[in-house]
């Protein structure tokens, strides 16, 4: 008798096997991460309320406080700096480029390299109390979370190190209380820089009237991390 042969499958098929696997994969990573935001608010609002009991206490004029922006966004104000913490809505594949692909936790499967993202940005305090619309924000460390909860961090210096481990990083609520005093330790590292005296010798008559009225000279904080401006790459 002759072997019959398996049948192919159609493209019917093939949209309901990516559907059922990586589509259902991707809302996966998006409920993670959506719990991981949740987690990570609850945990923000204890590192305030912590904070300002003990320091506080010592000196009132440093003032903690936390701050849900919605569903996808929250801000810790630690004294003159804050942190805003952003999740992205959508699931990025990590670039083929990037090194963890030639490990052994990415090559055995693929789809433990899809991550649902959330972005750290430091500010100064005072760009949000005085309204200071042109002041500058700087990306301080990209959180990735995937399937299987297994997570990484995205900076430079002590944030890019600390936290790439992916196979061995399972995130935890002790693993994200670590790894959010270790963003406030970084980020009060940093002072901020008086500019270039060449790029404020000058000032329009718009802005003289602006800062009289807001202060609204534009200030940011150099933290030597700008992901496009940089030489040097985030890890």
């Amino acid at each position: 008798m002759a072997k019959t042969e398996k049948p192919q499958p159609g493209p019917r098929d093939q949209i309901t096997t990516t559907l059922l696997a990586k589509s259902a994969m991707k809302q996966d990573v998006y409920r993670l991460t959506y719990d991981l935001l949740s987690n990570m608010k609850e945990a923000l609002q204890a590192i305030a309320a912590d904070l300002e009991k003990d320091v506080s206490g010592k000196d009132p004029r440093l003032v903690f406080t936390f701050t849900d922006k919605g569903e996808w966004a929250c801000e810790l104000r630690v004294a003159g700096d804050t942190l805003l913490f952003h999740m992205h809505t959508n699931i990025f594949r990590l670039d083929q480029s990037h090194s963890l692909w030639r490990t052994s936790y990415l090559s055995e499967e693929e789809l433990r390299g899809f991550f649902g993202v959330i972005n750290i940005y430091n500010f100064l305090t005072d760009s949000f109390k005085y309204n200071r619309e042109r002041d500058l924000g700087y990306l301080v460390a990209r959180l990735f979370l995937n399937k299987e909860n297994h997570f990484m961090v995205q900076g430079k210096r002590q944030m890019g190190f600390l936290y790439n481990d992916l196979a061995g990083n399972v995130m935890t609520p002790d693993r994200l209380r670590e790894l959010l005093y270790s963003l406030i330790s970084y980020v009060l590292e940093f002072d901020l820089l008086a500019p270039p005296y060449d790029q404020v010798q000058q000032v329009t008559v718009s802005e003289v009237n602006e800062l009289n009225a807001n202060m609204k000279l534009s200030t940011g904080k150099r933290l030597g991390f700008r992901f496009q401006a940089d030489n040097d790459e985030p890890h």
